[in-house]
């Protein structure tokens, strides 16, 4: 069991690639522009308070997943305004590595998935998070990719 980096989705005025290395991201690849100032970008580790230093020093929102394995993702979203959330992708996937799933309710995280997309003034499809959060695929990269367009990301494919 190892990990495998992880993926970061924000909007960001400015080098992200610099912010993020100041916030203790480490191994960040090429950024991929979205839409309306979005990003996303991959990175092979970050620090337990890489994103909280990173919204801070952006003032923007940002969600990230760490992988593990590209079996089960972490999910940690956080808002200028305080607003966060935590999930879990890949619950089934997850259960074989005994991640203790109570750790990660799925109604709480819809329901900060949701009030994080409005602070970030995101338009959310609540069925769409639901069902990501809830669904199973061969990597959880995949499952970051549809929760992104479900957050209402402009520009997530």
């Amino acid at each position: 069991m190892g990990n495998s980096g992880g993926s970061l989705t924000t909007r960001s005025a400015g080098d992200l690639h610099q912010h993020m290395w100041a916030a203790g991201f480490t191994g960040i690849d090429d950024t991929e522009a979205l839409a309306e100032g979005w990003q996303t970008t991959h990175f092979a580790d970050a620090g337990r308070r890489s994103l909280p230093a990173l919204v801070q020093r952006t003032e923007t929102p940002a969600v990230m997943v760490s992988f593990l394995d590209s079996d089960v993702g972490f999910i940690e979203a956080l808002a200028p305004d305080g607003n966060n959330w935590e999930g879990l992708l890949n619950r089934e996937k997850a259960k074989s590595y005994e991640i203790p799933l109570e750790h990660f309710p799925i109604e709480p995280a819809v329901a900060g998935a949701l009030a994080w997309a409005a602070a970030s003034g995101l338009t959310p499809d609540e069925e769409a998070i639901r069902q990501t959060l809830t669904g199973s695929a061969l990597f959880a990269e995949e499952l970051f990719s549809a929760l992104i367009v479900a957050l209402g990301v402009p520009g997530a494919t």
